[in-house]
């Protein structure tokens, strides 16, 4: 089975990315491969990745449930305290 590419939308802490990366995880970062591109262009990527999206920016639920938008998997973060050791 092949494993799954995240794809994290610009507004995920870069710290996240390197640490999901460093635990093996396949992360294809917005703001390095194509920052300021809009929400549906970002779900295109995704859709073209048959990735997961790990977003912080709710206006994707929206895409998702209210527009009926079709993507593999959808990830909406909170706001969240982490300590990186």
């Amino acid at each position: 089975m092949q494993a799954k590419i995240i794809v994290a939308d610009e507004n995920i802490n870069f710290k996240i990315i390197k640490k999901l990366r460093e635990s093996g995880f396949d992360v294809y970062s917005i703001m390095e491969e194509c920052g300021g591109i809009n929400d549906e262009d970002v779900i295109d990527v995704a859709k073209e990745k048959r990735a997961i999206l790990l977003t912080e920016d709710s206006d994707f639920g929206e895409w998702v449930f209210a527009h009926g938008i079709k993507i593999s998997a959808l990830f909406l973060c909170g706001i969240i305290t982490v300590k990186w050791t």
